[in-house]
């Protein structure tokens, strides 16, 4: 029995001309590469006779069905993105692209950068426009106070600087 599962938000189709890059840069490796790589590979498995037993069969169609569905994926998403690559004209207030560094009310910093939903990096600091902490900072200037979501409650942060990269 499948479990029901609401509708997913749509993201937001704005994307910085790094991550514009990167996803082109994916694309074509996907092409260019690894397709090049994994249909001889899937070839000469089918040729070797049984496939129903055949693991390197069953393992070189599994990985092109996922290397297609990326291709597929990004071929849309390429077509729907926005780059972003202009820097607003007040560039103390938050918009898409800010690199935000906030102060709690202990003193501790936390800098975040907003950008695409195909940007999402956590290691680094970038969350999506589309995430709850970007729409609470979005417009908000240096020196205000912004109460974000946490986990268990809000918490207050002041922004300390805004920086468009």
């Amino acid at each position: 029995m499948s479990r029901w599962r609401p509708p997913q938000e749509r993201s937001s189709p704005y994307i910085t001309p790094e991550g514009d890059r990167a996803l082109k840069d994916e694309l074509k490796h996907l092409w260019q590469l690894r397709r090049r790589d994994v249909v001889p590979a899937l070839q000469a498995a089918a040729a070797e006779g049984d496939r129903s037993e055949n693991a390197e069969y069953i393992y070189r169609k599994k990985q092109l069905g996922e290397i297609d569905r990326r291709i597929r994926y990004l071929s849309k998403r390429l077509d729907v993105v926005e780059v972003v690559d202009r820097r607003p004209p007040r560039q103390d207030r938050v918009h898409f692209g800010a690199l935000v560094t906030l102060e709690d009310t202990r003193g501790k910093h936390s800098c975040f950068r907003i950008v695409g939903a195909d940007e999402i990096d956590s290691k680094r600091g970038y969350i999506s426009v589309d995430s709850p902490v970007a729409r609470a900072l979005l417009g908000h200037c240096t020196g205000d106070s912004v109460s974000l979501p946490a986990l268990d409650a809000t918490s207050e942060f002041q922004i300390r600087k805004v920086h468009y990269p």
